[in-house]
């Protein structure tokens, strides 16, 4: 029975990693996958999955108004596909996310999303909460912080390394912009 599955992490905990370990171990056994990143991440590799280790591939983008679950079956009508794995899973709408969940239910193809739970003020990002509520096995991967606690915060700094607390929701941005850190040291920054 395919399942919709969550991984979720705070930044740099492996996420894109662990997602492009799974997309290799499926093409290795000739099995297709359908690799889903967000559209509005313009850096250097946009529309690819990439990781902090060097690991890359190309991917579809997906926007709030694509029909990711048509695109699949579209895919899937050409040559199966054994997995959607989809990075960036909190930038999903709701819609999306059922899209995804209606694929493993009635399609029998897994779905494995990769993404943050929260943003950079501890609030869940839309994608993350439709997860939280309907993924059938959610698994936290594990990101540090720089004292040696599991993190599971998100800090957004400026240019100059300070800690920001307000601003839109999302600003993409790697570790120039983002530190996981633990909810103390979290917490303590903002408060600094």
């Amino acid at each position: 029975m395919a399942k919709l599955y969550f991984y979720y992490a705070a930044m740099n905990a492996g996420k894109s990693s662990t997602l492009l370990q799974a997309a290799f171990n499926y093409n290795e056994r000739d099995m297709r996958t359908s690799l889903w990143t967000a559209a509005l991440d313009d850096r250097p590799g946009f529309g690819a999955i990439s990781s902090r280790i060097g690991l890359a591939s190309d991917a579809h983008r997906f926007e709030e108004a694509t029909d990711i679950a048509a695109r699949v079956l579209e895919e899937h009508d050409e040559k199966p596909v054994h997995c959607v794995l989809v990075d960036e899973a909190q930038f999903l709408t709701r819609d999306q996310v059922w899209q995804l969940a209606r694929l493993a239910d009635e399609e029998g193809i897994p779905v494995v999303c990769y993404g943050l739970r929260t943003d950079f003020q501890g609030n869940l990002f839309p994608g993350a909460a439709a997860l939280l509520g309907i993924a059938d096995n959610l698994v936290e991967l594990k990101a540090m912080c720089h004292c040696g606690r599991k993190a599971t915060m998100n800090l957004r700094v400026d240019a100059h390394g300070k800690a920001v607390g307000e601003g839109e929701q999302t600003e993409i941005g790697g570790n120039d912009r983002y530190v996981a850190l633990c909810r103390k040291h979290f917490v303590r920054a903002l408060e600094g």
